[in-house]
């Protein structure tokens, strides 16, 4: 089992162009047409699924002050078993950031992907592809270096 201790690397000093170019990708994406309770939705589960308790510290806070109702938060992880406190664009939303970050050797499967295509459109859909793997990027760089909350 990992100790967390100090954080590992200071990504942002060791790589700077890479962090630089990891902070213009983040913007963008938060700039795309999405939802911003969605956006905060999607980046609190993939967040949740990766294990990440710095980034799920940073959007659930973010959630609650973009509006996100707490009850909501407190239940995301089993999204499926509330399925009247998420609408039809959300819970496509999350399924589809759980098969993006949960990928395995079969991909994305075809009912998950076609029923984010029924709630978004293409320019929406790409933005929250692009939302789910920034989210993974940034889970995976947090945990990875023992950043904690």
């Amino acid at each position: 089992m990992t100790t967390l201790t100090s954080p590992r690397l200071n990504a942002k000093r060791a790589v700077p162009e890479m962090y630089r170019a990891m902070i213009a990708l983040d913007e963008a994406v938060g700039n795309g047409d999405l939802d911003p309770l969605i956006q905060e939705l999607v980046k609190v589960r993939a967040s949740q699924i990766n294990g990440c308790a710095y980034c799920l510290n940073m959007h659930t806070r973010d959630a609650l002050k973009a509006g996100e109702r707490p009850e909501r938060l407190h239940v995301l992880a089993g999204w499926r078993e509330a399925p009247t406190w998420f609408d039809d664009r959300e819970r496509a939303a999350l399924a589809f950031t759980e098969a993006v970050t949960r990928i395995g050797p079969h991909g994305v499967p075809d009912e998950i992907y076609d029923a984010a295509a029924e709630q978004f459109s293409e320019a929406e859909l790409g933005a929250l592809l692009f939302l789910v793997m920034v989210s993974n990027a940034w889970n995976r760089l947090a945990v990875a270096t023992n950043t904690s909350p």
